[in-house]
């Protein structure tokens, strides 16, 4: 039986606490939302990194918040609600933040992860070979590295003669020589509890920002023959940080090809990778395919055999087995096994599609059952409605559920035909194999197997266009079809009364 661990205690061969640094202004990104929130595949910025360190399993995961506390620290309520933010009130520095932080768990003991709020495009497999690196050294302090072809901006990483990490200098505090180096700083780090308490009470601030640096812990852990190490990242784009908006699009075009490339080589096909969007948090199966224009949001999971698009985005849709989504918008909706919908139809949240049914061109549906092979084939809209079996809806038929204060319900059975162009006044029931006339207003329920008629008997007044439209275009062609002008006495009392 394993002893029980002591409190702040890191489990055997893990962390004991993640430290997100997320307490910037990013001026740079000139936006009034804190930089860590901005969001890239489906997530912010700061979700990617909690995601990516949250397989650590650490015991606490601490997010330093200052800028924009207010936002950060809602969002972490909704994204991470284990995570615990630490106020650094005054930006002082990086080093500055990790003491804040560590100053939070006073009893924290083993291995610490320090990590930028801005690095979206982390993975779990480079943090896990991090931590798995510094444990195998037997260091203190451990740096994660990445080679790249322009270190413009990046802190470099100095080593000695034989190779060993002697310091991290800053790009403005860097001579031309050290400025030629292109190891970076990734700035993401494992470190000692303990030893990392020492040396950032130890920092300086004489350096171009009068900032406490965090990587100015390295140094003299190095000089005073503590054993520091680096790892370095097998890929360069997984240590990538986002400073303003055209970093931002390159991180998400990098992290949307990771997600394509995943789901094709697990079957999907994907006709168009360059105009296919699919967030993290979307499932794709495989044998899909998901033509151009396509764009997957949120919760959204597409199932074997469906075909999605072109130009169709679905955010928070299920869309079964089968089923078809053609040039249409879907939110919140399920669409099922075999069903179609498209071309330009628009689901909006409650939509549920049974196995085998249609929702057509130019249809709008919202909170709506449509049973198995049930019919909304055109120019229509269905909200706050049960449509059972085997149903037709047609064209331009409106289910009118909303009386300016209520919504009400209507409900359609199976094998019903509603006739084009009815106005379904809810509350109503139209009941099984039941049908409407075209052109009806129902506003009371139509029994099942009868027919629901409610509109004006029509009467045609003769020689009407001849005298209210004399020498126009439509007189000439009735005169030309065969109206003499003839005139009932009817005609004369009805045009009269107009």
């Amino acid at each position: 039986m394993s002893e029980p661990l002591q409190p702040g205690a890191a489990p055997e061969g893990g962390i004991a606490a993640v430290v997100v640094l997320a307490a910037g202004q990013g001026t740079r990104m000139r936006s009034a939302l804190p930089k860590v929130l901005h969001a890239l595949g489906g997530r912010s910025m700061l979700g990617h990194v909690l995601a990516a360190t949250e397989p650590l399993a650490a015991r606490h995961t601490l997010v330093v918040v200052g800028a924009g506390r207010e936002a950060v620290e809602e969002h972490l309520a909704q994204v991470a609600p284990g995570a615990q933010p630490v106020l650094q009130a005054e930006q002082r520095g990086s080093g500055h933040a990790a003491a804040v932080a560590l100053a939070a768990v006073p009893e924290l003991e083993g291995p610490v992860l320090l990590v930028n709020g801005d690095a979206p495009l982390l993975t779990a497999g480079t943090l896990a070979a991090l931590v798995e690196g510094h444990r195998a050294a037997g260091s203190v302090f451990t740096v994660l590295t990445s080679e790249v072809g322009d270190p413009t901006g990046l802190g470099r990483i100095i080593r000695g003669p034989g190779g060993e990490v002697r310091a991290i200098v800053e790009e403005r505090d860097a001579t031309d020589e050290q400025r030629a180096v292109r190891e970076v700083n990734a700035g993401v780090y494992v470190a000692n509890a303990a030893t990392l308490r020492r040396v950032l009470s130890g920092l300086a601030t004489d350096n171009a920002q009068g900032e406490q640096y965090l990587t100015d812990a390295l140094a003299p852990l190095a000089d005073g023959g503590a054993p520091v190490a680096a790892v370095r990242a097998a890929d360069p784009d997984d240590v990538l940080g986002c400073n303003d908006r055209r970093e931002l699009a390159a991180r998400r075009r990098t992290l949307n090809d990771r997600v394509l490339d995943e789901l094709m080589r697990a079957g999907v096909t994907v006709v168009d990778p360059a105009t296919t969007w699919v967030d993290v948090t979307a499932t794709v199966a495989p044998d899909a395919l998901l033509e151009p224009g396509v764009h997957l949001r949120g919760t959204t999971s597409v199932a074997t055999g469906a075909v999605v698009g072109p130009d169709t985005t679905l955010v928070d849709a299920a869309v079964g087995e089968g089923a078809t989504v053609l040039r249409s918008h879907v939110l919140g909706s399920e669409v099922g096994p075999h069903a179609t919908v498209g071309p330009f139809s628009y689901l909006r949240p409650g939509t549920r599609l049974a196995a085998g049914a249609k929702v057509g061109a130019f249809v709008e549906t919202k909170n709506v059952q449509v049973g198995e092979d049930s019919k909304v084939p055109h120019l229509s809209y269905v909200g706050d409605a049960t449509i059972g079996r085997g149903a037709n809806i047609g064209a331009a038929t409106v289910f009118v559920n909303y009386d300016g204060v209520a919504k009400h319900h209507t409900h359609v059975g199976d094998h019903v035909r509603i006739g084009s162009d009815t106005m379904l006044v809810a509350p109503v029931t139209v009941g099984d194999g039941a049908y409407t006339a075209a052109g009806s207003v129902i506003t009371t329920d139509v029994p099942p197997g009868a027919m629901g008629v409610a509109r004006a008997r029509q009467r045609n007044v003769a020689g009407w266009v001849r005298r209210r439209r004399p020498g126009t275009a439509a007189a000439r062609a009735a005169e030309a079809a065969g109206d003499a002008g003839a005139e009932t006495a009817a005609d004369t009392h009805a045009d009269a009364s107009e």
